[in-house]
């Protein structure tokens, strides 16, 4: 018995390693991104137990598995007539009278190609800037609702803005409008108490794959990380804010929290139908259910405003990486300028080759992040890819008022993107993200002016001053970039 004690720490660790070879065995075999798997095997080898953990809780790769098989929703025939009826086909795009379209061709081919995603041209949209004025106008579309509303969001937590909407969505459920909530299980903090009474009051809510074992290795690491709702299939949000009160600047004691720079986009229109699709066929993989559809959930649209949005989705079950495939379609077809806000700037190699060519080439290109961010070791991980940016002319400022948040880009006046997906491997490839291209120069020009703005709360970073920084930051970012790969 003695023995045994003695040896145990030898015996665990022998043990340790013989899963270590088979695990990178099996890692090898799967013939991921190089990078991506030399960070891994380097877990599992200088982290021993700890990097098995890592190694099974969040590195599995689950893009082709049946856990995400889709239910098929676009088989039903009124989505399919929906399709047909708003996808145009090349010659279409090419003949339009639409100078941003065509500016951006390109990218909007991909998307149709990717996903048979239509660029939908009735639209009116409107850009919200902070929480404070994003639930003002959700709260305002949600009491004249008639039909339905529906909700999916990352971050839905009680509280002082999650209290009141649940308020509301019980109000209306009670008046006879449908209401449906999709929350993501490991992000958001809802009450127990407070999923009873929206259930009391018919609401139909759902976690997003909820976590328990032994299935947390498969779930743990795919989330549903989109911010959007859907008000009668006409209006719809989609952006960065959550429900959460962090997210929201209240004019009294401001001083109690951060401030929190974010951005949300507001449409009315035929692209609130793509977000429909997106909320329909998640809200069927969560419950279990087949949904009934009904006309309602995609009305007649009567605009005059003509604003051209594409809507592109992605996550663990797309075929492609279709908004990372967007973003550098955008980057590698810029002439004049790319602006472009993130909270994580953790890029993997295309996207940080693309922005620093095109700032050698000539294209002005700005990024804004962060000075400090919630999170230690992505800003430490976003740090490391600031030297490369610098040295290729691309222009890096801190944003130092608070936290920034927004996921924005601006591409030469007629191209803006708004919506939930970070500059990072996990945004890219994991997580379900949707975000709104809109080729339209009005909304580039005030997204361009915000962005100036924004500016003016930031810091420039210099070569000089960033190769000045301490010795210890170093040795900080490089540790943090070895897991970036996982970020």
């Amino acid at each position: 018995m003695n023995a045994f004690l003695d040896n145990f720490w030898w015996v665990l660790l022998t043990i340790n390693f013989i899963i270590v070879f088979i695990t990178a065995g099996y890692e090898l075999m799967h013939f991921r991104e190089p990078v991506k798997s030399i960070s891994l095997i380097f877990a599992l080898f200088v982290l021993p137990v700890i990097g098995l953990l890592v190694y099974y809780f969040f590195a599995q790769e689950f893009r082709k598995s049946k856990l995400f098989n889709r239910k098929k929703l676009y088989d039903q025939k009124i989505i399919k007539h929906w399709e047909d009826k708003l996808m145009l086909n090349k010659k279409d795009l090419v003949n339009l009278n639409q100078e941003c379209v065509n500016q951006k061709i390109k990218l909007v081919h991909l998307l149709q190609n990717n996903q048979k995603k239509p660029v939908t041209f009735l639209n009116k949209v409107r850009v919200l800037i902070n929480g404070e004025n994003k639930f003002s106008a959700l709260f305002e579309d949600i009491k004249k609702a008639q039909d339905h509303i529906h909700i999916e969001y990352y971050i839905f937590n009680s509280g002082r803005i999650g209290n009141r909407l649940i308020l509301l969505l019980c109000e209306k459920a009670e008046e006879g409008v449908k209401v449906r909530v999709s929350y993501d299980y490991v992000a958001s903090r809802l009450s127990s108490k407070a999923v009873k009474k929206m259930k009391s009051y018919g609401i139909e809510i759902y976690p997003f794959m909820p976590v328990w074992f032994p299935n947390l290795t498969r779930k743990l690491n795919y989330r549903n990380h989109r911010k959007m709702a859907i008000i009668d299939g006409n209006i719809g949000f989609i952006g960065g804010i959550n429900i959460c009160d962090e997210y929201v600047n209240f004019e009294e004691n401001p001083q109690e929290k951060m401030f929190w720079r974010d951005t949300h986009l507001r449409i009315e229109g035929h692209a609130v139908k793509s977000l429909q699709a997106q909320f329909l066929l998640n809200f069927n993989f969560i419950s279990g259910k087949e949904l009934k559809i009904k006309d309602s959930f995609f009305p007649k649209i009567d605009l005059t405003e003509n604003t051209a949005v594409q809507i592109a989705a992605s996550g663990p079950d797309t075929d492609w990486q279709n908004i990372m495939e967007a973003i550098l379609t955008a980057i590698n077809t810029a002439d004049k300028y790319i602006y472009i806000t993130t909270p994580y700037f953790i890029p993997n190699n295309q996207i940080l080759t693309a922005l620093c060519m095109a700032s050698r080439i000539g294209v002005e290109v700005k990024i804004i992040i962060p000075e400090k961010g919630d999170s230690v070791i992505a800003r430490y991980a976003t740090n490391s890819y600031i030297e490369k940016l610098l040295e290729s002319g691309v222009q890096v400022f801190h944003y130092h008022k608070g936290m920034v948040h927004a996921k924005t880009m601006v591409v030469d006046g007629v191209l803006t993107s708004i919506g939930s997906c970070n500059l990072d491997n996990r945004s890219f490839d994991i997580n379900f993200e949707i975000n709104a291209f809109l080729y339209d120069k009005e909304v580039a020009g005030e997204m361009t002016e915000v962005y100036n703005n924004d500016l003016k709360e930031t810091t420039e970073l210099t070569i000089n001053e960033w190769m000045q920084r301490p010795a210890l930051e170093k040795i900080r970012e490089a540790l943090a970039r070895l897991w970036a790969p996982l970020l």
